[in-house]
């Protein structure tokens, strides 16, 4: 068995440490749990910072809700969009990969904490 060297032991604890606080990232608010309590952990930051993007894009969607119709309409193909996303993001966190989310992965990178 070869031995892994201290890079990728570092990189496999960040992720272990910060697996849950990753997928608590993806659950609405609580995106900043792991972006309040987890700033030292690269894996738990990246899973929150996406999770906050969605979060934001939720609470926009929920506000374009006041539009007759469409509104509605638009909010229900969020919520379904969102939701898969989130669900995807959760999976891809328990299994310890860092999942860049296509859009949102983009401008999730531009946050800066």
């Amino acid at each position: 068995m070869a031995k892994k060297n201290d890079k990728d032991a570092n990189q496999d604890s960040q992720i272990e440490d910060g697996k849950i606080f990753a997928v608590i990232g993806y659950l609405g608010i609580l995106c900043l749990v792991p972006l309040l309590l987890k700033k030292n952990n690269k894996f738990a930051l990246f899973h929150g910072k996406q999770g906050l993007v969605l979060f934001i894009g939720e609470v926009g969607a929920s506000i374009i809700t006041i539009i007759p119709i469409l509104g509605q309409l638009i909010w229900i193909l969020a919520v379904m969009v969102f939701g898969m996303l989130s669900l995807v993001g959760i999976v891809q966190s328990l299994m310890g990969n860092y999942w860049r989310m296509p859009v949102i992965g983009e401008i999730a990178e531009k946050i800066s904490l």
